[in-house]
Order: structure tokens, then C-alpha cells, then sequence
């Protein structure tokens, strides 16, 4: 399956195969790779956790990519060895190698095998003990409590939620086996949540963070299916004649707006969250596809080719008057909103390639933020600060994120075959 970017390709799929089956989990490691420099970035040194080394996971290490990938830190040595979290550390040489926050810790093995894991945050300027928490968990939910670390850490230091402990799906293909993954925000500790020898296609993660949508060819077309993450059960959505495809949630999870062929041509519809009769939103001559609901649910943006060209639209939720968003190249594709409501990601076609693009919905201005041209899929996080995103970089596919101005990417590498078609989850409730 090559890297295509097409109104007939991936989201909205006109012709496919078949078969798929649930697979036990399974695991796709990444590694991440860091580059760039943001404009404002807070100094932190993060000192190795006492203990750590005994455990399966290096806290420390975790925290300090997470931080590093953010683009809002830039980690400094400590110019100490390992500092735990029961005493007051010596601030002043921090503060003389430009630190302005320090973060200690311990990992102890308990005797039911569980780890004890504590951290403190100093804020080294001003001296001041920022506090921390404790954390009693199995060897396996050591990077989850790695990324709650960082998440403190982030918010206090911010003023903002950190998203390290959300999780992402995206879509893999190796030989000829494609697995949709769920995955820690790093790329991490992903789990297979299905396997198919057929294509999958547009995981979708409900507003909640308990399903996932997505499109299956098994019945030799595209059809839509709901997936519970937690148990693995799924149930059919929409498998009306033609194609079914691009599934996307509301906010309130209660309904989900899809790709019919139903009555002709490709058009864009709603659907019960629990299924049901779709109801047709628009009528149009032309194609219309990749629906992504604003953030208060009001407006569906979505692409069409309708004034000749693929071109980014919006409308009504319940249907209604149709308003153009894009001007700005001849083939805009893949909206994706910002939860706070400020930006739309989408990929424009740039002479051969196709690049990612952020345009501030108040003032329209559109910036390209990489330097790649393959890209594909963007989705935010949920804090609005990160765009998670497929493309090829050194001869090989990966998944990236980028800071919403560009500045500060990160690689999460290491999987072989094609990845692709991310989607980053809500924050759990």
C-alpha cells in the first residue's frame, strides 16, 4: 500500500478486500528522537531516580523525553549524581549551571513485587518545594507512572494539563498484516488492539477514550466499525451498499458523522453513536469526505472537490449553508481541529509533495510547519499544543509530532513497514 494522497484513497475509499481477526497484545517499541529549538524553553534538570536502575523502566529518562518533546523544556545536567525526593537538595549549583526547576525520585521494589515510585519538584530560583506524589504500581505501568510524573510536572510549571499519560492509535502494515495499535503518547508500550490481513483504515477515538472507530475491508469493502478498547468487543456501525468510511465522533460522543456511497457519490452523513438510519447532511454534485467536528460540536468541517479542486469546507452540524476555509494551494486535505478551538491542521499538496499546514481559524493565516513531504493525518493533542502526524523522513516511514508553530519535532521511530493514519486520544475521564 503505497503513501497516496487521493479523494478515492484512505479516508474515502470507493473499491477493497477482506477478512480480520483479533490479535493478543503485542509490542511496538519507538524511539524518540528530538530535534529543534523553541523560542521559550524552560530549564530543567531531572536527576537520575535513586533505585531506578533495578527497575524495568528509567523514570527519569521517560520524564526527561517527555519534557524535551513538549518543546516547552530544555533539560539541563544536574551537576549531581542521584538525588531522591526525602531530603532538600543543594539548589545553588543548579542555579549557577542555569537550571530553574529540579525534579528528584526513588523507585523501590515492594515486597508484592509492586514499585513504590516518588518524585519532588524544586523550583531551584526561588527554592521553593513545588511538591510531588507517590505511586504504587505493577512493573508494567511504569511508564504510565513515568508519564503522570510528567504531567505534574508540566502543569505546575505551566499552568497547563500535560497529555503524556493519553494514548494514541494508528494503523501499521508489515508483509501482509496490518494492525491497528493503541499506544502510549510516546509511541511506547503499544498494544495490538486488532490484526487483519486486510486494510484498516481511520481509527477514530471516541470523546471519551474508550472506542475507537475505524474502517475494515473484510467484507470486501469499506464498512465501519466501533471498537471497545478495553475488552476488545466491537460492534458494526455503517455497512450500507457502497462504501462506508471516515468515521468521526462528535464531542459529546453521541453521534458520529461518515462517508456514505449510499444513494451515489460519496456524501457526508450523521449516524447514532449506538447505529441506526443515517441522515444525509448535504447535497452535492461532487465528492465529499474526511468529516472533523469543531470542537463545540456546532460545525462539521470537511473536504470536497465540489468547486474542482479538494479544498477544505465547513457546515452546519445539522446540515445547512456550506462556507469554504481553505484558499491558500489547490489540494487541501485531512482537516483536523485543535480542542481549544484555535487551529486547523490539514495537508496541502506543495509542488510533488504533500505538507502539513496550520492555519489560525481568527486571522486565517497559514503557516507550513515541516519540512518532510510525504505527510498525512494530522491530529491534535488534547491540550492543543502538539500535532501528531505520518510521513517519511530518511528513506522510511514514522510518526512524528510537531509543536503547532513547527519549531520543535519529535521521531518516534523503530517499526518496520508502513505507519500510518494517527489519531491522538482525549484526556480520560
Amino acid at each position: 500500500m503505497t503513501r497516496t494522497h487521493s479523494l478515492l484513497s484512505r479516508r474515502q475509499v470507493l473499491l477493497a478486500p477482506a477478512g480480520i481477526c483479533l490479535s493478543a497484545p503485542a509490542l511496538a517499541q519507538f524511539r524518540v528522537e528530538v530535534t529543534g529549538v523553541g523560542l521559550t524553553q524552560l530549564p530543567i534538570a531531572i536527576a537520575p531516580f535513586r533505585g531506578e536502575d533495578a527497575a524495568p523502566q528509567r523514570i527519569s529518562a521517560i520524564v526527561r523525553a517527555d519534557l524535551e518533546r513538549s518543546g516547552r523544556f530544555r533539560p539541563v545536567a544536574t551537576g549531581a549524581g542521584t538525588l531522591d525526593e526525602t531530603s532538600r537538595p543543594d539548589l545553588a549549583p543548579l542555579r549557577q549551571g542555569g537550571a530553574d526547576a529540579l525534579v528528584t525520585g526513588s523507585a523501590t521494589r515492594l515486597a508484592d513485587g509492586r514499585w513504590d515510585i516518588r518524585f519532588r519538584l524544586w523550583d531551584v530560583v526561588r527554592g521553593q518545594d513545588f511538591g510531588g506524589e507517590s505511586y504504587a504500581v505493577v512493573a508494567g505501568d511504569l511508564r504510565l507512572a513515568a508519564h503522570r510524573i510528567s504531567d505534574f510536572i508540566y502543569e505546575k510549571l505551566t499552568g497547563e494539563r500535560g497529555v503524556f499519560s493519553t494514548r494514541i492509535a494508528y494503523v501499521t502494515r508489515g508483509g501482509n498484516r496490518y494492525n491497528l495499535w493503541v499506544a502510549d503518547a510516546d509511541g511506547e508500550n503499544a498494544q495490538s488492539a486488532l490484526t487483519s490481513p486486510e486494510p484498516i483504515i481511520s481509527p477514530a477515538w471516541s470523546a471519551n477514550g474508550t472506542q475507537l472507530a475505524y474502517v475494515s475491508f473484510e467484507s470486501r469493502k469499506p464498512v465501519v466499525y466501533v471498537h471497545e478498547v478495553a475488552s476488545g468487543r466491537r460492534r458494526l456501525l455503517a455497512n450500507f451498499r457502497g462504501s462506508n468510511s471516515a468515521p468521526a465522533w462528535s464531542p459529546d460522543g453521541r453521534m458520529l458523522a461518515v462517508t456514505l456511497s449510499r444513494e451515489g457519490g460519496s456524501q457526508l452523513y450523521t449516524i447514532d453513536a449506538g447505529g441506526g438510519e443515517p441522515r444525509r447532511l448535504l447535497q452535492s454534485a461532487g465528492i465529499d469526505t474526511e468529516p472533523a467536528f469543531s470542537p463545540d460540536g456546532k460545525s462539521i468541517y470537511f473536504v470536497s472537490d465540489r468547486g474542482g479542486s479538494p479544498q477544505i469546507y465547513r457546515t452546519p452540524a445539522g446540515g445547512g449553508g456550506v462556507e469554504r476555509v481553505t484558499f491558500t494551494g489547490s489540494y487541501n486535505i485531512s482537516p483536523a481541529l485543535s480542542p481549544d478551538g484555535r487551529w486547523l491542521a490539514y495537508i496541502s499538496r506543495v509542488g510533488n509533495g504533500y505538507k502539513l499546514h496550520a492555519m489560525e481559524l481568527a486571522t486565517g493565516t497559514v503557516t507550513a510547519i515541516t519540512d518532510t513531504t510525504s505527510d498525512e493525518s494530522p491530529s491534535f493533542a488534547p491540550n492543543s499544543r502538539l500535532v501528531v502526524y505520518a510521513t517519511r523522513q530518511g528513506g522510511r516511514d514514522a510518526l512524528m509530532t510537531t509543536t503547532i508553530d513547527g519549531k520543535i519535532k519529535a521521531r518516534l521511530a523503530g517499526q518496520e513497514g508502513d505507519i500510518r493514519e494517527p489519531d491522538w486520544g482525549p484526556y480520560a475521564r
